[in-house]
Parts: structure tokens; C-alpha cells; sequence
């Protein structure tokens, strides 16, 4: 029998099943290549398109990325809530011939989604991650604070994606 611990994971758990079935618009373009040992670490969430299974997210949304020993990536992505630190973790592995680009992560299993990096600063201190539907769509960055060069700099990437940034929100340190 499977059990769901919190509200987090039961809309995790929807939000993959959702993204594994999304009819895609044109194809969506990631970066030619990504250095996964270098994008491992901690990163925290600057802005993304709402999403219901972050409702309850107020403030603080962060995630790490910690590489496993058969290969795959450990994920915990955790937020600040009314009644402190959600946490929720799980597993990704990078997508054959991507370059590192596109992963597929799970938080329940045998539920997957896509973790496609569609900008990538040079020097790693910022990514932009989406999946084919155009639903989801985050901007991490290594600090609680980003450049606005650098925010403008990964809008301009997601509106060349067609991503419609119309309902964006910024989220609080």
C-alpha cells in the first residue's frame, strides 16, 4: 500500500503524471550541453509560472541536486510554509544523448516528468528549466538574488520558447 506523507507530494505526484502526458507545441530547445557534476549543488527558485502543488510555498524554495552511486541524481526540493519547511525528495536520471540537458525526475515513483535546462548561464550561476508543454517553467539561480540582467537574460530565452510569462511570479527569498 502506498502512502502520500503530505499535500507536497500528492501534487508532485500529479504535476509528473500531468507533465508525462502534455501534449507538446514545437519542440522545445534545451542547451547544447550541460555539465552535470558542475550543475549538482544546491539552487534556489528566483521565479516560475504558478503551479498548484507550490500553493503553499511562501517564501524560500530551493532545491539539491547530489549525485548517487548507480549514476542518477538525488532531488530535494523544499519551501517554506504556514507551517514551516515542506520537504519532498526524489531521483532523476540524465536522458540518453541530451548532453546532460534533459532529465526525467521522479518523486513517485514509477511517475516521471521532464527537467529540461533550456538556458544555462556560463559560468552555472543561473538555469532555466522547463518541460515540452510550456506549463512549467523555473529560474533558479546559486544565490537567494539574481542580477536583473541576468532575470532579463532567461525571460528572453523562455519568450523566444514560447513560454508565456504573463502569469510569471517572483518568489520571495
Amino acid at each position: 500500500m502506498i502512502f502520500i506523507r503530505s499535500k507536497l507530494q500528492y501534487a508532485l505526484l500529479l504535476f509528473v503524471f500531468l507533465s508525462a502526458c502534455a501534449a507538446t507545441k514545437s519542440e522545445l530547445k534545451t542547451v547544447d550541453r550541460v555539465d552535470v557534476p558542475r550543475y549538482l549543488g544546491h539552487w534556489y527558485e528566483i521565479a516560475h509560472n504558478p503551479m498548484f502543488f507550490q500553493r503553499q510555498c511562501l517564501s524560500s524554495t530551493q532545491a539539491d541536486y547530489q549525485a548517487r552511486a548507480d549514476g542518477q541524481v538525488d532531488v530535494v526540493n523544499r519551501c517554506k510554509t504556514d507551517h514551516g519547511w515542506e520537504k519532498v525528495h526524489g531521483r532523476a536520471f540524465v536522458v540518453s544523448g541530451s548532453e546532460g540537458a534533459r532529465l526525467r525526475v521522479t518523486f513517485f515513483w514509477p511517475f516521471y516528468g521532464n527537467y529540461w535546462i533550456i538556458g544555462l548561464g556560463p559560468d552555472y550561476r543561473w538555469a532555466l528549466v522547463g518541460e515540452p508543454s510550456r506549463n512549467y517553467l523555473w529560474l533558479l539561480a546559486r544565490t537567494p538574488h539574481l542580477p536583473d540582467s541576468d532575470v532579463q537574460q532567461a525571460l528572453a530565452i523562455a519568450r523566444s520558447q514560447g513560454y508565456d510569462l504573463s502569469q510569471l511570479e517572483f518568489t520571495p527569498p
